[in-house]
């Protein structure tokens, strides 16, 4: 038979070891599994083909997932999409300015993207023109299908 004292010894080892186990179960689980932090590129539906004009940059808005460990959050992106001529090329440039990450715009007239802030000017290739801009716009990777836009990972420009 069991005494009480050797009962409360067992009692007491057993929930020292349920409180162990409660918080080291998740502790193994976070450090051995860690979240899918790269998956394979999600295509981002942008845009119609017959929306971008030849030769005229466009800026488009899209909805775009962002992954921070295991929260993922939807949110708004643009990208300026270029069609040099009427064929089915098409190039996307991320909005920053690889200088200082402003905002930039299109210049029709000056026929050039236009950052206001330092006046860096790019190409509607994304070649440096002027200013202090270190390297070309980043890029996008970009597919068409069935006269759609499609929008995948960001790809700076080296």
């Amino acid at each position: 038979m069991m005494s009480r004292r050797s009962f409360y010894i067992g009692f007491i080892y057993a929930m020292w070891g349920a409180i162990t186990a409660a918080v080291a179960i998740p502790a193994g689980v976070y450090l051995l599994f860690p979240p899918n932090t790269r998956k394979d590129a999600d295509w981002i539906d942008a845009s119609d083909l017959s929306a971008v004009q030849p030769g005229v940059p466009t800026e488009v808005s899209f909805q775009h997932k962002r992954v921070d460990g295991w929260k993922i959050t939807s949110e708004k992106a643009t990208a300026w999409i270029v069609r040099p001529d009427e064929g089915k090329e098409v190039i996307a440039f991320a909005p920053q300015c690889t200088h200082l990450g402003c905002a930039y715009h299109w210049e029709a007239q000056d026929k050039a993207f236009v950052c206001p802030c330092h006046a860096s000017e790019f190409s509607m290739t994304g070649v440096v023109l002027a200013g202090p801009a270190p390297r070309p716009l980043d890029r996008y990777a970009v597919k068409v299908e069935d006269g759609r836009i499609k929008i995948g990972s960001l790809e700076p420009h080296a």
